[in-house]
């Protein structure tokens, strides 16, 4: 998996651009879908990344990419569910996300916030 570029609402994979959230699960990318999420819309002013959602956990790493801004919140539950499995956490704006990404992939699952 080769990420090619990334800039606010918009990111480049293989040659691919996605204009939305993306999941990495075993070098599979497809869409997050946040609706379960959106409940808790309201108590954060954004949509936050929570526990109901089906978060690639089959990982020993799991990068979440917060966002251009770092803007995306992330639930607690989901802090607390990485510890229980014993999966590494790394939770950095979207262009540190990708480095962290580029500098080590094995192992490793991705959620990309690619807006706010």
């Amino acid at each position: 998996m080769r990420i090619d570029e990334f800039s606010f609402g918009r990111i480049t994979i293989d040659g691919v651009t996605y204009e939305h959230d993306v999941v990495i699960d075993h070098g599979k990318i497809g869409k997050r879908k946040k609706k379960p999420s959106k409940k808790f819309r309201a108590a954060f002013g954004h949509t936050p990344l929570s526990a109901d959602e089906e978060i690639p956990w089959s990982c020993r790493r799991l990068v979440i990419g917060t966002g251009a801004y770092g803007n995306l919140p992330i639930m607690e539950a989901v802090k607390r569910e990485a510890v229980r499995r014993e999966i590494e956490l790394v939770i950095l704006p979207t262009a540190e996300a990708l480095q962290a990404l580029r500098k080590r992939s094995t192992g490793t699952n991705a959620i990309l916030h690619v807006t706010c």
